[in-house]
This record gives structure tokens, sequence and C-alpha cells, in this order.
């Protein structure tokens, strides 16, 4: 009988294999990416454009700063790390990790014209030949990772997000792209060589992929862009960009802090588990503090040394209330994607980090708002057209 640790290894084995051969054969692997190659081929060789994969592009490149070091996880044929290689300049660095020598020979060969098309004296992207949970960089070195639906083909993807908080240095952050799906994968498909490379039978539920990176200590967590992908028997396969934050080390203060969530949640779970009412300040530790102050919480709260009462009035409030009209069940499910691990809406609806909860056609207006849209995302179960009449939303129609 086949161990744990075989059956990883030839999961492993097989899609390196497929990936090898996809330099020559130009097959696509997982879906296809919207990479503008106009832009890119001003420096990047036509030759590694051409073995581009992925489910996503690396909008984390959009907030490194010159003199960075960035990491790409499966660096495959390099275009990730020589746009990298662009954001960073010529005093920054990036490092590639990948495990199929064919990838790695491409990428390698074309590096140094990347770097004289940029007008750098010499590359600074060192390509490493290593595994997404068992990586060739020291640790607290990296300001960002990166990853384009690669986390997805490892089979132990708990060895993976240590390995990214390990690299990570303090402060740092990862914006990764990657195949989620709705619901647990079955044995059958886990058991299928063929979709391991189709990026199918790898897929996490976005509650254990959250819970497998927050577990490993990452804070933040967020997504930045979801796309429906496919379907397949009943399964809702999705692509999704997220972020995350290796915080550093709180420093201990005497001063008290106050927190008061404006909106639009009624109530909403911090990653710490503090709960937290709109308008209705409450008393936070340093901790908390720096929680808070990241780019997915900041616009959800003000933080003053003084207790800071929000009324109805206030600007600063936000309520966003359902239409008072009858709604339609047409299928649909909403999906918190952190970054709170629960929050309530003005209808009573308590959504839970991952957990996709069956919403109505008022309340799906509601996620759409501007305001609730950046934290959701939906999916149509319904497998036809749906006919039903509409209801009066109450506690009768399990709705609101």
């Amino acid at each position: 009988m086949e161990t744990i640790s075989e059956k990883e290894d030839a999961i492993t084995q097989s899609v390196s294999q497929r990936y090898a051969k996809a330099v020559t054969n130009g097959e696509e692997m997982c879906c296809p990416t919207g990479y503008n190659h106009e832009d890119l081929g001003k420096f990047i060789p036509e030759a590694v454009l051409k073995v581009s994969y992925g489910c996503g592009t690396p909008v984390g490149l959009s907030t490194v700063q010159p003199g960075e070091v960035v990491l790409d996880i499966g660096s495959g044929g390099g275009i990730d790390c020589f746009e990298a290689s662009r954001k960073v300049g010529a005093t920054g660095k990036v490092i590639g990790i990948d495990m199929t020598d064919e990838m790695l020979s491409l990428a390698r060969t074309h590096a140094p014209t990347v770097a004289k098309n940029l007008g750098y004296p010499a590359s600074n992207v060192d390509f490493r030949k290593g595994f997404a949970d068992a990586m060739p960089v020291d640790g607290d070195q990296v300001d960002l990772i990166i990853s384009n639906c690669v986390i997805n083909l490892a089979p132990d993807k708990k060895k993976v997000f240590q390995e990214m908080y390990r690299v990570l240095q303090p402060g740092g952050r990862f914006t990764i792209s990657d195949i989620v799906a709705d619901q647990p994968i079955p044995q059958y498909m886990i058991h299928d060589s063929a979709k391991w490379g189709d990026c199918l039978s790898g897929a996490l539920t976005i509650q254990d992929y959250w819970g497998g990176l927050r577990d490993a200590g990452f804070q933040g967590l967020h997504q930045v862009t979801v796309i429906p992908w496919r379907v397949i028997d009943g399964i809702h396969f999705v692509s999704v960009t997220l972020t995350g934050y290796k915080t550093a080390v709180a420093a201990s203060s005497a001063a008290p802090a106050f927190a008061t969530l404006t909106g639009p949640f009624s109530q909403a779970k911090d990653e710490l588990g503090t709960i937290f009412h709109r308008g209705a300040p409450q008393q936070v530790d340093e901790q908390t503090v720096q929680l808070l102050s990241l780019p997915p919480y900041k616009d959800h709260f003000v933080i003053a040394d003084r207790p800071m009462a929000l009324t109805n009035q206030d600007p600063r409030l936000v309520v966003v209330l359902p239409e008072g009209t009858p709604c339609v069940w047409e299928g649909h499910f909403a999906i918190l994607a952190g970054p709170f691990l629960s929050v309530s809406d003005d209808d009573g609806h308590q959504y839970r980090c991952g957990e996709p909860l069956e919403i109505c056609s008022k309340t799906l207006k509601v996620l759409q708002h501007p305001q609730y849209q950046p934290s959701f995302g939906t999916i149509n179960r319904a497998r036809e057209s749906v006919t039903a009449e509409p209801v009066i939303c109450g506690t009768s129609t399990e709705c609101c």
C-alpha cells in the first residue's frame, strides 16, 4: 500500500513532468491569465512569454518599492520574476524557486537578456531549484512573496504556508493567486493525477486555505480579486488573488487606545477574536491596534486615544440597508473572504469566513454595494434557470 509520503512524491513528480513537457509542447496549464504581453514583450523574450501559466496576474507587484526583495514561488519560465526585477530596480533582488529543471533552464538562459533590456549591469534575479514546502531561502529575508497558481499544486500546503511565514521578514507581505473551491474536493478527484496539473485536485476550500495561512501566523488576510473559473460535478472552482501580512511584534504601550467600527457591518470579529459593534468604541491593546491598522481593516475603524462613539448622523458611520421589496431565491451563495472571521449585516445574516451562505436577490444587491463587495465572493449553485416567485423576506422564509 502506498504511503502518504509516497503519494505526495508521485503527485509532485507527475506535476513536474507535465510542466517540463509544456516548455516544448506549449500546453496551457491552469487557466489563462491577463498578462499584458505587449508591455512585457518590451524587455522579456518571447520564449518566456509563451510558457507563462497561472490563474492571475501578480497584482502584488504594484506595491513593490525599489530595493525590496521579492520571492516568487513556482517561478516557471520567469515572467513574474522579470516583472518584479523591473519593479525593484537594479538595487533590489528577486528570487525565483521552481522544481522543474526545464523551466529553470529557460529562465536562467534569458535572465541576462532581461537585465540588459532593463539597463542593469547584471541580473538581479536568482533562480533556485527547490520546493514550495522546503524553500532554499534564509529566514526573515523577503519583503514580498508572489505566487501564481502554484501552491495549489503542492500536496502539503500546511508546510508551504509555514515556509512562507519563515522566509518573510517582520512587516513583510504576500500576494498570491490560486484556485480554491466552494466545497471539499472528493477522493476520486484527489487521486486523479491528471487533475492535479489542471489545478483541480489540489484545491482547498476558502475556509481551509485562509485557515492554513492564519495557523501559520499571517494576519490581514483578504481577497484582492475573485473570478469564477470552472464548475465540475457541482464543485465551483474560482481564481482568487489574496494578500496577507507577517506583522512585527507589537510594542507594549501603557497609553489606552479605543477602536470604533464604522461599518458597513453591524458587527464584526477580527482575526484576534475581538468582537466590535458598529458605532460603539472599544478599548483595545497594542496588538489589536497594529492589526486594525493593516490595509484591509483600517477603512473600517476609527482609532483614537479616547472613546469615540459614532451616531447615525456621523458621516463616518456606514450603513447599507436592503431594499424594502420582495426578493427572489436565485441560487446565489455568498462567501466572506476576510479579513474578518465573521460579520453581520443589517438584515441579521451572519457570515463566517470561507463558509458559503445562501442569499436572496435582495441580499445579493447589498453585498454588491462598494462597501461590501471587497469582502465577498459570490457563486450560483443553481443548475437550471430559476423560476421562483418573489417572496416577502421574513423569518418564515428563512431569509432575513
